[in-house]
């Protein structure tokens, strides 16, 4: 029986790599880790498209080892599908901050409109006295921007983001 061991990366396929590359690196401060451009072999079978040639980049936020990964297919020519959080499939990403309402300042100045609302007070559960946000990335992608209750070191599960075990 095959065993999951951890996560390596999460990957979404965005319409042009330089401008989600300044969203995710100048705005929200990801650090840029490789960059690659493929065509056919091996990534051809993985994705299932014989003539598949993307440009991709790997991003992390430190202190964390978890990848970012964003495809620019350049053929097959990719396409705009609908991305709404009730929709099945849909995810998103949550980066944790310290100042969630100054970031969301900077954000706005810097042009970004694209907030489904201001910061709002998570209101109950283990996160109540946090905050958090949706926006949309160039690309309509769904990111949520999250600051744990003051004290709280943790994620919305309540696990460690450093250790990756329980909290107590």
């Amino acid at each position: 029986m095959a065993e999951v061991e951890g996560l390596h990366h999460t990957c979404f396929t965005v319409s042009d790599l330089e401008r989600s590359l300044a969203f995710y690196r100048d705005l929200l401060g990801c650090e840029v880790v490789a960059r690659r451009e493929r065509r056919g072999g091996f990534l051809a079978e993985i994705v299932g498209y014989l003539e598949a040639h993307v440009r991709m980049a790997y991003l992390r936020v430190p202190p964390s080892e978890h990848l970012i990964e964003l495809f620019e297919y350049v053929t097959p020519a990719s396409a705009p599908a609908p991305i709404e959080p009730r929709l099945v499939g849909a995810a998103h990403l949550c980066f944790l901050v310290a100042d969630l309402r100054g970031l969301y300042e900077r954000l706005r100045a810097a042009g970004v409109d694209s907030f489904f609302s201001p910061p709002i007070e998570v209101s109950d559960g283990q996160d109540a006295g946090g905050l958090a946000l949706y926006l949309r990335d160039p690309d309509g992608i769904v990111v949520e921007l999250y600051q744990p209750p003051r004290g709280a070191r943790g994620s919305q599960v309540g696990l460690s983001v450093r250790s990756g075990r329980k909290s107590p």
